[in-house]
């Protein structure tokens, strides 16, 4: 079964005066990495053949400028570019008071497999950076109606709290995860959400989950969403004029997947 591998490192070149890892890893601290994997969710806007269940991956970091000078550079990590059909939907930080969102103007090394930015704002002492990345693959392995969705996390930092959550796409059933919850790591936040919970992550420590289900629905459930609700659902326009997947602040999640998610929410607590 192949692996969906997602090795996380970080490099921020500040001023002329850090030069070394272990400096700049003195200065950020990451607090929080939040990742959410959501399967059959929505289609990349450019997409054009459709055939394969699409894979959507979400994430959100928060670190914490532990200098007292304040701070702006360039951040770089390595993306699963090399996974079936990769391609980037949303790239994007936040304002020092999160009031607002920066699309960002990104680079991808593809001999590197890294993507990287400037922070569109200094960092203050004591103050948080927070940045989200939302991208697709094709990697979620279908033998008729089963699905199944592998995971792996590789940190090459110390996180303060790690979280790993499902999202279950509309009209899925038997669904299975592995490793099996825990009560004090993962529970199932609403219907349809599994979430890992993790006290502390250290560099070079690795997390792999699976995550299974039958479906025999084609559509995503953003269509689907869509059909039952009569109308399309709110969509954002990025630089470029092609509808995107936009982060609040106060959640990390895209706008898209946000007012989707509060129907399918409402849906399964009228049913239940």
């Amino acid at each position: 079964m192949k692996r969906l591998s997602f090795i996380f490192c970080l490099l921020l070149l500040l001023n002329p005066a850090i030069t070394t890892a272990e400096e700049n890893e003195n200065i950020l601290k990451m607090q929080e990495l939040s990742i959410k994997v959501m399967p059959e969710f929505t289609y990349h806007p450019n997409d054009v053949n459709k055939e394969h269940p699409p894979l959507l991956i979400g994430y959100q970091g928060s670190m914490l400028n532990q200098s007292e000078q304040p701070q702006r550079g360039q951040i770089e990590l390595p993306l699963p570019m090399g996974d079936k059909n990769f391609r980037i939907g949303y790239v994007a930080d936040y304002s020092s008071d999160l009031s607002n969102v920066y699309e960002i103007e990104y680079t991808i090394d593809q001999e590197k497999g890294t993507i990287s930015w400037i922070t569109s704002e200094e960092i203050q002492p004591n103050d948080v950076y927070k940045f989200v990345i939302e991208f697709y693959t094709d990697t979620i392995k279908v033998e008729k109606e089963k699905k199944s969705v592998e995971f792996q996390f590789k940190s090459f930092t110390d996180v303060g709290l790690f979280n790993v959550s499902f999202i279950q796409p509309l009209q899925a059933k038997n669904i299975e995860l592995n490793p099996a919850p825990e009560e004090k790591k993962t529970h199932a936040d609403e219907d349809g959400v599994y979430s890992y919970n993790f006290q502390g992550l250290k560099a070079g420590e690795e997390k792999s989950f699976e995550f299974s289900y039958e479906r025999a629905e084609t559509k995503t459930t953003i269509e689907l969403m869509e059909k039952q609700e009569q109308q399309p659902v709110e969509k954002v326009e990025n630089k470029k004029g092609s509808s995107i997947l936009s982060i609040t602040a106060v959640s990390g999640v895209g706008v898209l997947f946000a007012s989707a998610f509060t129907l399918f929410i409402k849906r399964n607590r009228k049913k239940n």
